[in-house]
């Protein structure tokens, strides 16, 4: 009985995860403006959805935004592990440790207002950041998700046999060449995890950039948001089903290359 009902309920998982992902594909070659009637299969919507410049340009300045805050992120944060692993004399490396994990658990009400604020101020101050925009968006996004790569690559680093690099530094290899060498290839990937991490983080985010964000700085999900409250239109759909796709023939990438190299 046991071994029936496993199955039956992982079944029900998958259908209850995956289900509203299958029908919001099948409903983006509907036909029919409204998203639930079908009205039969059409693919007007995907080129409706890249004759919409308001949703090309923000899907670029996500990407933008995202790729450089995954990669300023993942250096700081890999610096900021190096420092919390390494170095455990430093002063003040506990209240390091805690203000990493202060993002984490923290709501990005909280995180964004915050932000707000210290922009505000900043601008009162010194005149910069200039009014809210791509800047202020990349400092969010970047001070959020370093937290997260210092977490994962702080993780890495901790499992690390130290014998190793010790004995490089004996044989006579510099730190630098240590690092370069030895340890960055090792915590290889963890900083591409971290990246990806940050990555999909930024290119998610509402809320924070909300608060951070001005005129000409609108981002994917404050347009898709914006769009969701008046009403879900089908070219929606279709913008959902091609990152559905995107994250899938990445996903399936990584799993064959995962299986290459085990082999």
């Amino acid at each position: 009985m046991k071994l029936r009902f496993t199955p039956v309920m992982a079944l029900f998982g998958f259908a209850f995860l995956y289900g509203p992902i299958v029908s919001l594909i099948i409903f983006s070659f509907n036909k029919s403006k409204l998203v639930t009637v079908w009205g039969g299969w059409s693919t007007k919507w995907y080129a409706e959805l890249f004759a919409n410049e308001q949703i090309m340009a923000a899907a670029w300045l996500s990407l933008k935004i995202g790729v450089i805050s995954a990669s300023v992120a993942t250096v700081l944060g890999t610096m900021m592990a190096m420092v919390l692993v390494r170095f455990k004399k430093v002063r003040g490396r506990g209240l390091m440790g805690g203000m990493i994990t202060g993002p984490l658990v923290m709501p990005d009400v909280i995180i964004g207002l915050s932000l707000l604020l210290l922009f505000v101020a900043m601008q009162s101050l010194i005149g910069w950041p200039a009014g809210r925009g791509l800047t202020t968006i990349l400092i969010a996004h970047i001070t959020f998700n370093m937290a997260f790569v210092t977490v994962v690559v702080q993780s890495r680093l901790s499992d690390m046999d130290d014998s190793i690099e010790e004995a490089a530094l004996d044989l006579g290899a510099s730190p630098t060449r240590v690092f370069f060498d030895i340890t960055l290839p090792m915590i290889t990937p963890a900083l591409i995890s971290g990246w990806l991490l940050a990555f999909t983080l930024s290119l998610d985010d509402l809320v924070i950039s909300s608060f951070v964000s001005g005129p000409g700085a609108t981002t994917l999900p404050m347009v898709i948001f914006s769009k969701v409250r008046l009403g879900v239109s089908p070219d929606i759909n279709a913008l959902a089903s091609l990152i559905v796709l995107a994250v899938s023939v990445g996903i399936v990438i990584s799993a064959l290359l995962m299986r290459k190299k085990q082999k």
